[in-house]
């Protein structure tokens, strides 16, 4: 798979690849728009309703790690493609929601079917494109992600416009029918005939579900004690799990990788960025509705620019991060963040669409910068056999740093602040911690490991820090 697939072939299969990550991108974000309407309509609180987005993304933390282990197991191929399916039917029942507890037993269903689809990507990729053209496979994935984005905000309030809340779930199907057509194209590694470690893909589901479960239970006003204690049972099994995958030779929670420091900053800093653009991005329709006097519409239509930089700057980004450090691009890219988060901040109280517009677009464009070259530098820095871990590793940070952000905004909007001021704030010390972990990758101390991607780039390149 060095070479990756011939072509046509690779064309399908990137097609499979780019519809399958927009369905998980615009099912994650379309989400977002709609929360105000169906909180009026199930007749549950701001605070409450916000669950619709943590369960989705708390089941994708959780299950991200163990499914990409499957995948090693059972084969990539076939694991991508029952992801879709699932995602699919547990879409189709969101018609049938009418209370938030059931809504929210289908978006952990619809969660569960993305999850298997995200394990496994990145390692796809890795196979699809040749090993010299792994970066731009990962630019135009970027490319994916970043239109993706745009298109959830802008869709979700177009489609609130004219139909009841239940069809913004349905606007992912196309995607997923789509990516399983073209499935058949993808690269099928061999499953492998390895055990696969149950109980160690238990405690790993089990460590993230009950820290993040605990912290939301907290916010959401439930007993202090109790949540403390979910925490504490979650943090006791993670401390047990740790110490048992020392002793692995493919453990599912990739310690091995992240014992790497350049893989371990890659990652804090990831977690940090994620967490500070959820905590913007989910508090902006509350304050633009609730203070600024926007439409549904309206609020979809001015969270855009941020993804609709991303679209530009992302690739750019990859395609720096071949020749520039990615600690400096890391860094550049947060500095510009910080200074449009406070900008955000400040907001006059008569702010016009175009005032929000462009802070918007100046705040895509510093994650933009920060993120692909991330993302790149983690899974290029892996063994290619742990392509699938590195993978897991990439979303399994995605997904619990946008879950926290969600979380925190839950417990701002519980306090009554979080449709102010605070939240991009909050976000502005976060993306300093992202900035801080990316510069420290300059250190002359820190060096990249020998990868797979290295040995396979041509003279005069190699993976950038």
């Amino acid at each position: 798979m060095t070479d990756g697939l011939p072509l046509p072939r690779r064309y399908v299969a990137i097609g499979a690849i780019s519809a399958g990550t927009a369905l998980v991108i615009i099912d994650g974000g379309i989400a977002t728009v709609a929360l105000p309407t169906i909180a009026r309509d199930l007749h549950v609180g701001n605070s409450a309703v916000v669950a619709v987005v943590t369960v989705y993304q708390l089941i994708l933390a959780m299950m991200i790690l163990p499914f990409a282990g499957l995948g090693d197991k059972f084969g990539l191929k076939r694991t991508y493609q029952f992801g879709q399916l699932v995602f699919t039917v547990a879409t189709m029942l969101c018609f049938f929601a009418k209370s938030l507890p059931f809504l929210l037993v289908v978006r952990a269903a619809q969660a569960l079917g993305a999850a298997a689809a995200l394990s496994v990507s990145s390692a796809l990729i890795r196979s699809i494109y040749p090993a010299k053209q792994l970066g731009r496979g990962l630019g135009i994935n970027s490319v994916v992600v970043s239109s993706s984005a745009a298109l959830a905000p802008t869709l979700g309030g177009l489609v609130l416009g004219i139909a009841p809340w239940p069809w913004v779930f349905a606007s992912a199907v196309p995607f997923a029918l789509l990516s399983l057509v073209l499935g058949r194209a993808l690269p099928a590694p061999q499953p492998r005939d390895e055990p696969f470690d149950v109980l160690g893909a238990v405690m790993c589901a089990s460590m993230i579900g009950l820290v993040i479960s605990g912290a939301e239970s907290a916010v959401h006003g439930d007993s202090p004690v109790v949540s403390a204690a979910i925490v504490a049972v979650g943090a006791a099994i993670g401390w047990i799990f740790v110490r048992r995958e020392r002793g692995e030779a493919k453990p599912i929670l990739p310690i091995d990788l992240l014992a790497r420091p350049v893989i371990a900053l890659s990652a804090i800093g990831a977690y940090t960025a994620f967490t500070a653009s959820m905590t913007l991005l989910l508090s902006t329709p509350f304050r633009l509705q609730h203070g600024f006097g926007f439409s549904a519409a309206e609020v979809g239509a001015a969270i855009a620019p941020w993804p609709l930089t991303n679209m530009i700057v992302a690739p750019l980004a990859g395609w720096l991060s071949d020749r520039v450090p990615a600690g400096v691009l890391g860094g550049i890219g947060m500095a510009v963040s910080i200074v449009a988060l406070l900008l955000i901040a400040t907001l006059p109280a008569d702010a016009a669409y175009v005032d929000i517009a462009w802070r918007m677009a100046l705040c895509g464009s510093g994650f933009g910068l920060f993120l692909p070259p991330n993302a790149r530098l983690i899974i290029g820095s892996a063994p290619r056999e742990r392509a699938a871990a590195a993978g897991g590793l990439v979303g399994t940070v995605r997904l619990v740093g946008q879950t926290t952000g969600a979380t925190l905004i839950a417990a701002l909007l519980a306090i009554n602040v979080g449709a102010g001021m605070a939240p991009p704030l909050v976000a502005a010390g976060l993306a300093a911690v992202a900035g801080i972990c990316s510069l420290a990758r300059l250190r002359p101390s820190i060096r990249n490991p020998r990868s797979d991607e290295a040995e396979d780039q041509q003279p005069g390149t190699q993976v950038s820090r």
